[in-house]
């Protein structure tokens, strides 16, 4: 197993850069900390050559230049695979909470939390939560370490989806925690820390 020496962390679709920054403080691997941002969300400026989910990708595999973890939130998981399908010789593990996966989340009477977030903030891009690439097909093909992260509390992405990503995915570990919410990876930071210190280490 390669040594880890990067991880970086990816938001949801807020965008908040300070999601993860709790999990991040409590992880004691020894690795260097990247905190990705998205353009346009979370306070970060807009960037015109940002005009979709793929330019969001390209940025984070430019940050891939050595054994990397990629630690992502909801919307952020789909970034985190499709990096992980361009770059699976350096990226190491992937840890993915409370992601749709890239799957369709109809097909889990997942709650749909678009419409509530276009109300939020008219402003944000579109693009982020229009994007509807199914990548089903390619998930069989990670055989990257994955730990799943889920909240049996989470309407917005059931554990249902996190049972099916452990089945189809090779190497991936579901752990359900109790009464977690769709924010659980930062407000259960005691918990999911250590999770994450043994993923990195196995």
């Amino acid at each position: 197993m390669r040594k880890v020496s990067q991880l970086i962390f990816l938001p949801g679709a807020s965008g908040s850069t300070e999601f993860w920054r709790p999990v991040a403080g409590r992880i004691e691997h020894p690795a260097s900390r990247v905190y990705a941002c998205w353009p346009g969300f979370g306070g970060v400026p807009r960037d015109p050559e940002v005009r979709g989910i793929d330019d969001l990708v390209s940025r984070i595999v430019a940050d891939i230049d050595r054994p990397s973890a990629l630690i992502a939130q909801s919307m952020g998981g789909v970034v985190a695979i499709l990096a992980a399908l361009r770059r699976p010789e350096l990226v190491t593990h992937l840890v993915l909470s409370v992601t749709s996966g890239g799957m369709n989340m109809a097909a889990f009477d997942a709650q749909d939390w678009r419409p509530a977030m276009r109300a939020a903030a008219p402003g944000l891009p579109d693009w982020f939560a229009s994007h509807d690439e199914d990548l089903t097909p390619h998930l069989a093909t990670l055989r990257i370490p994955t730990l799943l992260l889920w909240g049996d509390a989470d309407p917005i992405s059931p554990v249902a989806v996190g049972r099916h990503l452990a089945c189809v995915l090779p190497h991936a570990d579901l752990h359900v925690l109790e009464g977690g919410d769709h924010n659980l990876a930062s407000t259960c930071a005691d918990l999911v820390a250590p999770l994450i210190d043994r993923h990195l280490s196995s």
